[in-house]
């Protein structure tokens, strides 16, 4: 019985780092169904859009007060996990605070920054929970969140609250307990926030406090190991995959697109044809109409999309009343992909189910609604392209279907035969000079 609850804890520990190692193995052979696009050059640059983006979060700057706010919870979340790394060596040793006897009074002051941090997140919850639920900013209520992403936001708040309340109730029966002698709780000095909220258990008794501060103890670590778990399962998984996200994101002036090489390769062997190989196979595809044939790249966006609404807030087609939304496209994605996921687990290896991302997730008229302006790409915190999605969609929309409007048509033939996009021949074209 002794080594009782230390048995439990690594069941416990083991049992989520299990389940939370399969889904991220899920997560990343989905990701590698697409087209390699993951690349590794000017690596200074890269990890220079790391620090910026993802640890500075330099975008969410152009609003300051939920940048500052949004920046308290992510500070929480990283700084906290110092004081986790403690809970999980107790939970494996039996000590308890076993890393005080080698900081020394430096323990306090760091306890006393993750109280305050704790505080914050708690505070801060509290205003994004109102932003989302009473005062209900319209990037947040868009009709693209209804139902489970609606509430998945919800839930993640509800838990920090939950996760910071036990975090300060234990330290403050800790203290409690720290005054009674007993052996197991070492002396650590004041914390400057959980102290307040030692009045209200003043009416108890050491054997409650110990109830106390053992039952905070366990639903906070749990409670870790649960949000754990759940997050490969949400858009919080942006709290992982902005940093890889970052990292690739592409280092080319801003609206270039990328032209299709094989594309390039065909006009290049008709207009050539001494250049063209004698076992040339033709193109398998035009743009994409599945996962498979999109990016490596779009398909960790899609994992990385917070869904914070920016990009279809800042999308010009969205805001004149247009079918297309880019974080809808973004979700759409994930979606497919996480039916997809389901296929892996079961059977190992992918095979067609007879479904697409287009048309059955992401409809024509969403696609036909884009003016490839780039105002989602700019306004992503996190440099997430869901036009990289959009236009391999069209490309294969267009170049396998011959799906486009009469006027689009009309387009690229003036633009076959005429050079331009106007109906006018490239010998007259000059004519109005005269």
């Amino acid at each position: 019985m002794q080594y009782l609850p230390q048995l439990l804890f690594l069941l416990a520990a083991g049992f989520a780092g299990y389940w939370f190692t399969r889904r991220a193995g899920i997560i990343r052979s989905l990701i590698l169904l697409g087209q390699p696009s993951l690349p590794n050059d000017q690596p200074a640059k890269r990890w220079k859009n790391v620090i910026l983006l993802g640890l500075g979060q330099k975008k969410m700057f152009r609003n300051f007060p939920v940048a500052i706010m949004h920046l308290i919870i992510y500070a929480g979340f990283i700084i906290i996990n110092l004081e986790v790394a403690e809970i999980v060596l107790d939970g494996i040793t039996g000590q308890h605070r076993i890393f005080l006897p080698l900081l020394g009074n430096v323990y306090t002051w760091l306890i006393n920054s993750f109280e305050i941090l704790a505080a914050g997140v708690l505070l801060v919850c509290v205003v994004f929970l109102i932003r989302r639920n009473i005062t209900k900013v319209k990037r947040l209520i868009h009709g693209d969140l209804q139902g489970w992403p609606a509430s998945d936001a919800n839930y993640i708040l509800l838990a920090e609250i939950i996760l910071m309340s036990l975090f300060l109730t234990m330290n403050a029966a800790d203290q409690l307990l720290q005054q009674t002698g007993n052996s197991h709780y070492p002396i650590t000095g004041n914390f400057w926030v959980s102290q307040h909220i030692m009045p209200l258990l003043s009416g108890g008794n050491e054997t409650s406090w110990l109830m106390l501060e053992r039952t905070c103890w366990w639903l906070h670590i749990l409670g870790i190991f649960a949000f754990l778990n759940y997050l490969p399962y949400s858009k919080h998984l942006h709290i992982i995959l902005a940093f890889p996200n970052a990292y690739y994101s592409p280092l080319t002036t801003t609206g270039k697109f990328t032209n299709m090489e094989a594309v390039q390769r065909e006009v290049l062997y008709a207009m050539q044809p001494e250049l063209a190989p004698s076992n040339a196979a033709p193109p398998e595809h035009f743009g994409a109409k599945d996962i498979p044939a999109l990016s490596q790249k779009s398909l960790l966006d899609a994992f990385s999309c917070t869904e914070c609404g920016r990009c279809t807030a800042a999308c010009p087609a969205n805001l004149t009343g247009k079918k297309l939304s880019p974080r809808k496209i973004m979700m759409a994605t994930r979606d497919r992909m996480e039916e997809m996921g389901k296929h892996l687990s079961k059977t190992g290896e992918w095979t067609p189910d007879g479904k697409s991302l287009l048309h059955d997730y992401i409809s024509v008229e969403e696609l036909r609604a884009c003016t490839t302006c780039m105002a989602c790409v700019e306004e992503c915190p996190v440099s997430i392209s869901p036009l990289d999605i959009i236009t391999e969609l069209r490309r294969s929309l267009i170049m396998e279907e011959s799906n486009a409007p009469q006027e689009w048509n009309s387009t690229f033939s003036n633009i076959e035969n005429n050079f331009a996009p106007w109906k006018f021949s490239p010998d007259t074209r000059d004519a109005w000079i005269h």
